[in-house]
């Protein structure tokens, strides 16, 4: 699995239209699948999950992509799945990783909608099964 955390400043509903964009447009096999949009208490969650074929590993894989929004501070959380063909442990992932990719340019490439720029709040750096975190902390 692969997977990418960013918080940041912006419009909620023109990030989300923003990454079905590039999501979807960034590749030929590349769809929407499932979403959900719920609020509770001023807060908004909204989820995405896309699929796309993996010509690398001949299969599917999937990105889920959770956004909440309170006011105009948002928390994108994105998780890639799927890709391996082996049965106990994982060998192939780099359909996950470059499917993964399209949530990271969506978000660096996001402006903010509406009136105000986006505003990275903190930076997370994408990581995966087996890798560290910025802090040097195992996952």
């Amino acid at each position: 699995m692969a997977h990418f955390e960013r918080t940041l400043i912006g419009d909620l509903t023109a990030f989300v239209d923003h990454l079905d964009e590039v999501v979807v447009k960034g590749s030929v096999t590349a769809k929407l699948e499932d979403t959900s949009d719920v609020s509770v208490a001023g807060a908004r969650m909204v989820v995405r999950t896309y699929e796309r074929y993996s010509a690398f590993g001949g299969n599917r894989v999937s990105l889920g992509v959770s956004v909440l929004a309170v006011g105009d501070q948002l928390a994108v959380s994105a998780s890639a799945a799927g890709g391996s063909e082996a049965m106990f442990f994982k060998i192939n992932t780099v359909g996950e990783d470059s499917f993964l990719e399209y949530a990271v340019r969506a978000v660096e490439s996001f402006d903010g909608g509406a009136s105000s720029p986006a505003v990275p709040l903190d930076v997370v750096r994408p990581y995966g099964t087996g890798e560290k975190r910025d802090d040097g902390a195992a996952l």
